[in-house]
């Protein structure tokens, strides 16, 4: 017995069918078979029932899975701890992020990492959660980096990094004077939005409503698609804004923005990373989340 069949047997059982394996693993699916014939050779039992179309584990193959499973888990965790001590990969990582951790984020991170790790090479894609999550279950991105927790029973989510949402005003409005002020002082003024559905307006509202406060009350004046239109709609003087403190560096180095804290609320949240539970990253796709956990900071 080893790992790599513990790792098959797991994810023949969570794809339900040998040939879904076989493509999860990058495996032709007599190799797949062949390898679960060979853990259930060494157990001397069968660990699944092949009696119907969709192949069900035996009672020995439902006692093995947590097993499997641990390994699995223990395997990651293994990886994780060795990263730090990892220093000449090679490899490609194809990651997917949205669009605050693509825009924002992840650039002032990539330029060090890539120091660090030269022969690394990343290929990121910016584009919504759902989008993330299609192309990680067709097998075409290695990860995805997003700004809200997900359920999907294919999926592994942790979090990576934290993440806090600012009162944004414009440079010459009359709070930009304060240093900080009430969230009622800042509710009596019009305010420009990211849309309905997305990671930031969703963090902003479920702390308005923590605070006792309305957000369909708020004056919305305009609701945004993208972080960049709501600080060039913020800057013109349309309205106040609510969105990720890490978007808006250059342009409060420049005085055209002002980031002013509130005393009474805190917009704090987690980005998580996101891959296929029954599949192992690569130890280069390891090492850089474990790079972000530690310079998350950094940034």
């Amino acid at each position: 017995m080893n790992f790599h069949q513990l790792h098959i047997f797991y994810t023949v059982s969570e794809r339900g069918s040998f040939s879904a394996a076989a493509q999860t693993l990058h495996m032709t699916q007599p190799a797949v078979t062949m390898q679960v014939q060979s853990l259930e050779d060494y157990f001397g039992t069968k660990l699944f029932d092949r009696s119907s179309k969709k192949i069900m584990l035996s009672e020995a193959g439902r006692t093995l899975l947590p097993f499997a499973l641990r390994s699995i888990q223990l395997m990651r965790e293994t990886d994780q701890a060795m990263s730090a001590f990892t220093h000449m990969l090679e490899g490609r990582l194809l990651l997917g992020a949205s669009l605050t951790i693509g825009e924002y984020v992840l650039p002032r991170l990539l330029g060090p990492f890539g120091k660090e790790y030269p022969h690394i090479s990343i290929m990121m894609k910016v584009m919504n959660t759902t989008q993330i999550m299609e192309e990680i279950l067709k097998h075409q991105l290695n990860f995805g980096l997003i700004e809200a927790p997900v359920t999907h029973p294919d999926m592994e989510v942790e979090p990576v990094m934290g993440d806090e949402l600012k009162l944004i005003v414009p440079g010459d409005h009359p709070l930009a004077e304060r240093t900080e002020v009430t969230l009622g002082e800042a509710l009596q003024y019009p305010f420009v939005l990211r849309e309905q559905g997305s990671g930031t307006r969703r963090v902003m509202e479920e702390e308005l409503l923590v605070k006792g406060q309305d957000p369909g009350a708020m004056q919305v004046v305009m609701e945004l698609g993208s972080t960049g239109a709501v600080k060039s709609a913020v800057e013109a003087g349309l309205g106040l804004t609510i969105i990720s403190a890490s978007s808006v560096k250059h342009e409060a180095a420049l005085g055209l923005l002002k980031i002013v804290d509130l005393t009474d609320a805190s917009f704090k949240r987690q980005f998580y990373a996101i891959h296929l539970k029954s599949t192992l990253l690569p130890i280069s796709a390891v090492t850089f989340l474990t790079y972000l956990r530690q310079h998350a900071n950094e940034r």
